[in-house]
């Protein structure tokens, strides 16, 4: 096998680079694994990640938990939380006055006799 033929694999295969930066092996290493079982070995399953198979099962599992959701207590929850919301904006927290023309209401009040 050639070096080019090993350099056209290096590069379709970015994990490859991932692990020789990672101090995990060496170009050398991975040149005579390429050289003595070629492209297709289960060699390289160790250094190969899945993502396709990750991806799958993680959409799965957001499709189960998305399927098993209670939408009424998402509702009441959005519903808190507007509520929540509209509270802080009437204290005056979330409310954009502007400090020229906004008066503090006095904390208690005095009462003359």
């Amino acid at each position: 096998m050639s070096k080019d033929a090993f350099k056209t694999f290096a590069r379709s295969h970015p994990e490859l680079a991932k692990n020789v930066m990672s101090g995990k092996t060496s170009w050398q290493k991975l040149y005579e694994l390429y050289d003595i079982y070629g492209e297709n070995s289960n060699v390289w399953d160790t250094y190969f990640s899945k993502p396709i198979e990750v991806a799958q099962s993680s959409i799965k599992d957001m499709f189960n938990t998305i399927k098993n959701l209670d939408m009424d207590s998402v509702q009441k929850g959005v519903t808190n939380l507007q509520k929540t919301i509209g509270l802080l904006q009437e204290l005056g927290i979330g409310s954009q006055k502007e400090t020229s023309t906004y008066e503090p209401k006095p904390i208690y009040r005095r009462f003359e006799d």
